[in-house]
């Protein structure tokens, strides 16, 4: 008698279909990167203790490049009011690299600066000491908007960088780009800050317009 062919079923098994598909959602939600907002990468400084008040900083007004802007979103810089800020990284630039009184470091610093930067800088007796000493300080109140005070906070940082970017012979944004994850980048960055400080003062908003 002949025998009988087992026919292979057609049918497929769905049972565990769902088990499945479970395990790979908890697969993909573990290994998956989700990206998140930082904002500005900037380190705020610690809480005041009220019981033990800062130092006393004694600076010359001179060596202060003040930025304000008001609840109209309109520009105080050094006392001139204006309604944008073009040609303001420019003077910022000329305010950091001026040598108004420079000691014997700041002369060095000077005869090290290339050419560029030589021609932008000053000895206005009025302006900052030397880079050393100049500070920029951004003052809001309460009712200006995020977007100016972000405007004239990347200025003051891009006049920095690009003065930082001409001492090594970079461009700004090559010179932005560099991580300092090897010597040879770490070395570029150090040499380009050297003796020149990025000293941007954020002041404590008045309490004027907005809420």
């Amino acid at each position: 008698m002949a025998r009988k062919k087992n026919r292979m079923s057609t049918e497929v098994n769905a049972g565990s279909m769902a088990d499945i598909a479970f395990l790979l959602l908890i697969f993909f939600l573990v290994t998956t990167t989700i990206a998140s907002d930082k904002g500005i990468l900037n380190v705020l400084p610690p809480k005041l203790d009220p019981n033990n008040p800062p130092p006393e900083i004694d600076l010359n007004e001179r060596n202060i490049f003040v930025i304000r802007i008001n609840s109209n979103d309109q520009f105080l810089i050094e006392g001139d009011y204006r309604d944008n800020t073009e040609g303001l990284d420019e003077e910022l630039k000329a305010f950091i690299l001026n040598f108004g009184a420079p000691n014997d470091e700041a002369a060095g610093l000077y005869n090290s600066l290339p050419a560029s930067l030589k021609a932008l800088s000053g000895r206005k007796p009025e302006s900052s000491d030397h880079p050393g000493e100049a500070v920029v300080s951004i003052k809001t109140d309460r009712g200006t908007s995020y977007e100016k005070y972000l405007e004239v906070f990347d200025l003051a940082k891009k006049a920095y960088f690009d003065i930082y970017a001409a001492r090594v012979n970079l461009s700004t944004d090559e010179y932005r780009a560099l991580t300092g994850k090897n010597d040879a980048e770490e070395s570029l960055i150090d040499r380009g800050k050297e003796g020149i400080p990025m000293a941007i003062s954020i002041a404590e908003p008045d309490k004027i317009g907005g809420n």
